[in-house]
C-alpha cells in the first residue's frame, strides 16, 4: 500500500483524537495560576515571619520544590497534571516532579545505575540548554558592554 503524503495525513488526521484546546488553555492557566499563588501565599506568611525579602524567597523556591517533590513520590503531582496540562509542569514545582518521577521510576535498577544514573533523563536536557544558553546570552551582555 503506497501512500501520498497528502492520503496520510488525511488518515492521521481522522485517527488522532480531536484537541480541546480552548479548555487545556484555561485548566492550565488556572493550575498553573493556582500554583504561583500557593507561592505568594507561602511568601507572605514568610516574609511575616521574620524573614527578609531574598531569604523568603528562597524558602517559598524550597517549600514549592519539596512539595512538588513529595506528592510526585506519592504519585499525586502526575494525577494532577493529567488533569492541569502544562499549568502544573512549567513552574517549579513542575522541576521537581521532572527530577523525582525518574528516580521513583527506575529505582528498582539499583542506587547508581536506577535512581542515580536516570534522575536527570528528563530535567538533564533542560539543564542543559538553560545554562549554556544563560552563559551565550552572558557572553553577548558583556561583548555588548564592552562596545559601549
Amino acid at each position: 500500500m503506497n501512500l501520498t503524503q497528502k492520503e496520510y495525513s488525511q488518515m492521521t488526521d481522522e485517527a488522532s483524537p480531536k484537541s480541546k484546546t480552548g479548555k487545556n488553555i484555561i485548566l492550565a492557566f488556572l493550575s498553573g495560576g493556582l500554583i504561583c499563588t500557593i507561592g505568594q501565599v507561602l511568601f507572605n506568611v514568610y516574609s511575616n515571619s521574620g524573614l527578609d525579602m531574598k531569604d523568603a524567597r528562597t524558602a517559598v523556591s524550597i517549600t514549592l520544590v519539596g512539595l512538588g517533590a513529595f506528592l510526585t513520590a506519592l504519585r499525586i503531582y502526575d494525577n494532577i497534571a493529567k488533569h492541569a496540562g502544562a499549568g502544573t509542569l512549567v513552574p517549579i514545582t513542575g522541576f521537581a516532579n521532572s527530577i523525582v518521577a525518574p528516580a521513583i521510576e527506575f529505582k528498582s535498577e539499583g542506587y547508581i545505575m536506577g535512581l542515580g544514573a536516570k534522575m536527570f533523563v528528563i530535567a538533564g536536557p533542560v539543564l542543559v540548554y538553560g545554562i549554556t544558553s544563560s552563559v551565550i546570552y552572558g557572553i553577548i551582555l558583556c561583548i555588548i558592554d564592552l562596545f559601549k
